[in-house]
């Protein structure tokens, strides 16, 4: 069963607004990785930056999750070179702010000045398929996904 509460309690409730998606389709490292990334950080930012990364133009760097991973040219980004462009953990992302800012609108909240309070991403279930090979039975193969929430708050002078 999924659990049902926040991972912190942040901020006056009256100022901040929550959204999450549970079991979402993506990888656990990279979904850790942007969390990462944009915590303390504008919420219009953020999805601006995302969406360069879904376009292939900015990688995502990978500061834990890099083993095997190659350089991409041009400057560090985040005090790293190791990057990949993780496009799905980029869109569950995008709905995800999306959805806070959505219930920010609905609390009186101004949408324009978000800022991340947190963010967590954790594992969620193990989906099993069977691949049909071979006379009996069949090859269990295993779908990850993962549970990413966000708390956002209003911050005054952030344009």
């Amino acid at each position: 069963m999924a659990k049902k509460n926040y991972q912190a309690e942040v901020g006056k409730p009256s100022k901040t607004a929550k959204a999450t998606i549970k079991n979402a389709n993506i990888s656990i490292k990279y979904s850790t990785e942007i969390c990462n990334q944009i915590k303390g950080l504008p919420v219009n930012k953020v999805i601006a930056w995302l969406e360069r990364i879904q376009a292939h133009k900015e990688y995502l760097p990978l500061k834990r999750y890099h083993k095997k991973v190659a350089h991409r040219k041009g400057n560090a980004l985040k005090g790293t070179k190791s990057g990949r462009y993780p496009e799905l953990a980029c869109k569950e992302f995008i709905n995800l702010l999306n959805l806070a800012k959505n219930n920010a609108d609905f609390k009186g909240l101004d949408s324009e000045k978000l800022i991340i309070l947190n963010a967590f991403a954790s594992m969620g279930i193990n989906r099993y398929s069977y691949q049909a090979k071979g006379k009996i039975g069949g090859k269990a193969r295993r779908v990850n996904s993962t549970h990413i929430e966000v708390i956002v708050m209003e911050q005054k002078g952030l344009n």
